[in-house]
């Protein structure tokens, strides 16, 4: 239950925070959320939880309140997402560069700014867990809200 004046988010939201815990199982064995979360991308191809799943946990939960997402495995496709916030709002989704390369990248749930330079941010495949996690704010790419969305 929200405390009276303690904003609780959009329903994405509750669905991502109903999530943490969720972990990959070590070997040979697949956690059957993370399964779940990876049959949102790919057409459902990937079968095993030790590969990047931070987009699938974002697709299943925008799938589960909005029956929108991008389909796509790849963090950085949330950036052709719905539409552009120059200010985050709590929920929104946060696109992060990630190593070296142009395609890589991180994305999850805005949860606040902890000081100018650092956020919090709930997401998939965080210490291969979902969990929230804190982040760089120099490394973000975009902030993205649903076209359809007001809470």
């Amino acid at each position: 239950m929200a405390r009276i004046g303690v904003p609780t988010g959009p329903e994405w939201l509750k669905i991502a925070r109903a999530e943490i815990g969720v972990k990959e199982i070590p070997g040979p064995k697949h956690h059957p959320r993370i399964l779940d979360y990876l049959s949102t991308v790919a057409k459902g191809r990937h079968k095993k939880d030790e590969i990047p799943w931070c987009s699938a946990f974002v697709n299943w939960c925008m799938i589960r309140d909005l029956k929108l997402g991008t389909d796509e495995a790849l963090a950085r496709s949330w950036l052709q997402w719905g539409k552009p916030l120059d200010i985050p709002q709590l929920g929104c989704i946060v696109v992060m560069r990630r190593g070296t390369s142009s395609w890589q990248g991180h994305v999850g749930f805005w949860l606040g700014e902890l000081e100018p330079a650092w956020f919090h941010c709930l997401g998939g495949n965080q210490k291969d867990s979902v969990r929230v996690s804190r982040y760089a704010t120099s490394k973000v790419l975009g902030y993205r809200w649903p076209e359809v969305a007001a809470w």
